[in-house]
């Protein structure tokens, strides 16, 4: 899997993954994170998600990383801003009042590009890589953000039941990735309505790392 793969995916709209509104585990417990407004929260692999908004509304400033520029102007658009946009090496931030993106690879992003955050939100990012890439990103987003504590949504599911992504992240896999620089917590697990890609079952857990 590569960065083709997902610009292909928005390029043809393949964005099943995409949710028409803000994820009810982030509306639901965001709030057990302990951010304040103003706090600026970055949001890797970000899409087009409707949490960028609900994130604005609570009066947080965002920053985000995205592959695809197809759905960062979505994203954009649907916050009803133009965006200002400047090339930063072989990055493009798109910015407007308290949001920026970075459209590119994220392992090109630095801590000196993205600055400082007080918290990660991560829901589609982890369980959109595979086993071996999910280690980097790990490791990677430590260095980025300063390890800010961070709110994430995993998927929890036989992996052999089906393939990837999103794949299953359980809470062996969260140990693995993140036991030795944060203490973790899960704070609540719902069932995937119909299953996950209506074919497998499957659990939507809301991790917080501290």
């Amino acid at each position: 899997m590569d960065a083709d793969f997902w610009r292909k995916r928005w390029e043809a709209c393949e964005i099943g993954f995409h949710e028409d509104e803000a994820n009810e585990l982030l509306v639901a417990h965001w709030g057990a994170l302990g951010t304040e407004p103003g706090d600026r929260v970055f949001v890797p692999l970000c899409g087009k998600t409707r949490d960028i908004a609900w994130l604005l509304s609570r009066g947080h400033r965002v920053a985000g990383a995205e592959l695809s520029e197809i759905a960062v102007r979505q994203l954009f658009d649907e916050l009803g801003c133009a965006p200002e946009t400047v090339v930063d090496g072989s990055l493009v931030k798109f910015s407007a009042e308290n949001v920026e993106i970075f459209v590119g690879d994220i392992f090109e992003l630095t801590a000196e590009r993205l600055g400082p955050v007080e918290a990660v939100y991560d829901r589609a990012a982890t369980v959109a890589l595979p086993h071996d890439m999910r280690t980097r990103y790990a490791t990677h987003l430590r260095s980025l953000t300063q390890r800010a504590p961070q709110f994430v949504i995993c998927f929890e599911y036989d992996q052999s039941a089906l393939e990837g992504p999103p794949f299953s992240v359980n809470e062996a896999e969260m140990e693995r990735l993140h036991a030795g620089d944060y203490a973790l917590s899960k704070i609540a697990e719902r069932p995937v309505a119909g299953g996950l890609k209506g074919r497998c079952p499957a659990s939507e857990a809301a991790w917080l790392l501290t």
